[in-house]
């Protein structure tokens, strides 16, 4: 279970989307649920993972909670703070 915190329609937050969902696609097929949050429209939403900079996607389950904040374009920060580690999920291994 993944959220991903946007503020309004930016660049950086129509970026962060497309990366996770990129990567989702790929590296979780079939195995996630993503709900994506537009902190402008439901400020109430960021109360209860505490969320202070957008775009952040939090991994909600399974345990334990993590945070990744930024635009999503780092692969293995992303599988990392996702607990796939970069050959982990569906990856190719690169030679």
């Amino acid at each position: 279970m993944l959220r991903l915190f946007v503020a309004g329609t930016t660049t950086r937050s129509h970026n962060a989307i497309t990366n996770v969902r990129r990567i989702c696609d790929y590296h979780l097929a079939g195995r996630f649920d993503l709900e994506v949050i537009d902190v402008y429209t439901h400020p109430e939403d960021t109360r209860e993972f505490q969320i202070v900079a957008t775009p952040t996607l939090v991994k909600v389950a399974p345990p334990p909670l993590r945070r990744i904040v930024g635009d999503l374009s780092n692969l293995d920060r992303v599988l990392d703070g996702l607990s796939l580690g970069s050959s982990g999920g569906n990856a190719k291994a690169s030679s």
